[in-house]
């Protein structure tokens, strides 16, 4: 009975211990894991200065605040992240670029299509994007009609569904505030001359520093204790099925791509918008996803995983299995990542010069 007893044993530990080895042989090990992501493409956030070499070569580009050197000095990021939260910036002085990116939600509003001026929705149903790491992305909006964060901020505060200003009017209300006035000259000298191209341009300076480094870019950088073994699993079927093809780069997104190209998306109903005019999208990022929620260009999606499951469908042509979704999800906490410290500005008053709201 003790050798039948034994050999019972031996047999369960070896079947368990051949069964742990084709389980350890199927994910990669964290060198060729580390390789598989940055040959599908994937790059860690630049720190340091990686990246203040980054972005003074994105500024170089795009022409923000072009004219004026340094840039992304103290004095103008302060001043950017003044007139970022400022509601002032609207015709009603209710809505600021805060609104519907509040950095106290992950550079989102949390509602399936953003809110503006006059309670109005957006007439396309169209969800507002993260704020956060968007200087990381080849192109904004949705349909990727802006190239550049500075060209950005110029849309959403003369949208007449948005903050609905006249740049006319945004400059009267900044150039009549005598503390603004001042702060544009401590940023870029005393012969500034501010116009609506550089207050956007300066909000969007702000907007550069919006960064935040994750686990994942730890993993990416060779630290391969940063994530854990569920991460890395659900990275390699992240990689594995596709993914990447779309959610690349830095950001894991910000680029155009087709959309809906393996079968139609479920809520393609919810709004009147199908692309850009070649029928491309931007490419949300991944960053943060688990505190972006809801999900898609119209916000349809409140839950990751049906989100998960609807690419793989309609972008893929395949069906993920719920292990799978499950896996991914996981791997997508890791790009949770530290959140700026921002502490709320104290905004300047107005004077009797400067414009009344109206609404």
């Amino acid at each position: 009975m003790k050798l039948k007893f034994f050999g019972l044993n031996t047999t369960i530990a070896v079947t368990a211990t051949l069964a742990l080895a084709f389980a350890a042989t199927a994910l990669p090990n964290d060198k060729d894991l580390l390789q598989k992501a940055k040959d599908s493409g994937l790059q860690s956030i630049p720190m340091g200065k990686e990246l203040a070499n980054y972005q003074q070569q994105k500024l170089k580009e795009t022409g923000i605040a072009k004219g004026y050197s340094p840039l992304l000095t103290k004095e103008q990021i302060e001043l950017g992240k003044k007139l970022y939260f400022d509601p002032r910036l609207s015709s009603s002085n209710l809505i600021s670029c805060n609104t519907c990116h509040n950095l106290a939600l992950a550079g989102t509003d949390i509602v399936p299509a953003a809110i503006g001026n006059k309670w109005s929705a957006n007439p396309h149903n169209l969800n507002s994007p993260t704020v956060l790491n968007s200087v990381f992305n080849d192109v904004q909006f949705w349909d990727g009609r802006s190239h550049h964060l500075g060209d950005q901020a110029q849309g959403p505060i003369q949208n007449p569904v948005e903050m609905n200003a006249e740049p006319k009017l945004v400059v009267q209300k900044i150039t009549s505030i005598p503390e603004y006035v001042n702060d544009f000259r401590r940023a870029y000298g005393k012969n500034v001359k501010i116009d609506f191209k550089l207050i956007a341009d300066t909000i969007a300076l702000y907007e550069f520093t919006l960064v935040t480094p994750s686990r994942f870019d730890s993993f990416l950088q060779g630290s391969f204790n940063a994530l854990s073994s569920k991460e890395k699993e659900g990275l390699d079927i992240f990689l594995e099925k596709g993914c990447a093809s779309c959610h690349n780069g830095i950001n894991l997104g910000g680029s155009m791509q087709a959309f809906g190209v393996a079968g139609e998306y479920k809520f393609s109903h919810i709004g009147d918008f199908k692309g850009n005019e070649d029928g491309l999208v931007k490419t949300p990022t991944l960053r943060n996803v688990m505190q972006t929620a809801p999900y898609f260009h119209n916000g349809q999606f409140w839950d990751i995983k049906d989100a998960i499951k609807e690419m793989g469908k309609i972008q893929l042509g395949i069906d993920l299995t719920p292990k799978e979704i499950e896996s991914i999800a996981t791997f997508f906490k890791s790009l949770d990542g530290k959140m700026p410290n921002i502490i709320y500005p104290v905004l300047p008053t107005i004077s009797n010069a400067t414009p009344k709201p109206s609404f």
